[in-house]
């Protein structure tokens, strides 16, 4: 699991992705105080597939978009800039082969977030993506 959240975050580092959000990309949870917009990333299951021949790892993991901009254009990029990055993409994970990432689910919601400047309504987008890995 450390080495498919390593490739995840290599994978963001340097990317559009991450300069949008000033870096501020984060597995499991923000720390309190964070600066919108930023993103979270968390693995929402793992299943193990067996085919008789391979056991596989099947696994969920979500990418949470957050922004408190008023207009859609900063969590509209935020996605834009995901899809770029992992839309039929090939994560190098140590000791895993990939076998496949795909997009599977968009849920858009509506928030209301506690800033130092007081509470904010803002969105959050909450994006699934399906990755495959067999151990090598």
């Amino acid at each position: 699991m450390n080495n498919l959240l390593t490739a995840i975050m290599t994978m963001t580092a340097g990317s559009a992705l991450s300069a949008r959000v000033g870096g501020r990309i984060f597995e499991g949870e923000a720390p309190q105080g964070t600066e919108f917009p930023y993103v979270v990333i968390t693995i929402v299951t793992d299943v193990q597939a067996d085919t008789f021949k391979d056991k596989l790892e099947d696994l969920t993991v979500q990418f949470s978009l957050y922004s408190i901009s008023h207009g859609l254009a900063e969590i509209t990029g935020m996605f834009a800039d995901l899809k770029a990055l992992f839309d039929d993409a090939v994560l190098t994970i140590a000791g895993n082969y990939h076998i496949l990432i795909a997009r599977e689910n968009l849920t858009t919601m509506q928030d209301e977030f506690t800033t130092p400047q007081g509470t904010a309504s803002g969105r959050h987008w909450a994006v699934d993506y399906r990755l495959i890995t067999e151990k090598a």
